[in-house]
């Protein structure tokens, strides 16, 4: 059964999948720190493996997605400061990092509440515990 996926959802993936492409364009052709492309192409690896979840709409991997995009963030910001192209690559790096933290956010936050008002009905005894068999 196909679940539907929500806005902030669709936001993440898509963000995703462009910031994916960004690391390659730029490690391979735009600004590569090597002429002729360097293996820092392979900085796309860890984001394109969480896709597929993404794609699913599997909330741990939106987790993982939102402690992974850090790393781009930061990286981002360090290569901010380059001259050239570099300095607008990684403003598109950065804007596109801040558009998929916050869709995850924004996402996971709903989540979270319902989560922990549901565990603290539990502990005062308002829901029968769920059998776990």
């Amino acid at each position: 059964m196909a679940q539907t996926l929500n806005w902030n959802q669709k936001t993440t993936i898509v963000a995703a999948i462009m910031l994916c492409l960004l690391c390659v364009a730029w490690e391979w052709f735009l600004a590569p720190l090597r002429p002729h492309g360097s293996l820092m192409v392979l900085k796309a690896v860890p984001l394109a493996l969480l896709l597929p979840g993404l794609l699913k709409g599997k909330n741990d991997q939106m987790q993982v997605t939102s402690m992974v995009i850090l790393l781009y963030f930061f990286e981002g910001f360090a290569r901010l400061f380059e001259p050239g192209i570099q300095k607008y690559l990684a403003i598109m790096e950065l804007f596109l990092c801040s558009v998929i933290f916050f869709a995850v956010l924004k996402h996971l936050g709903p989540i979270k509440k319902a989560a922990v008002a549901k565990k603290k009905a539990l502990e005062e005894g308002q829901l029968p515990p769920v059998d776990s068999v």
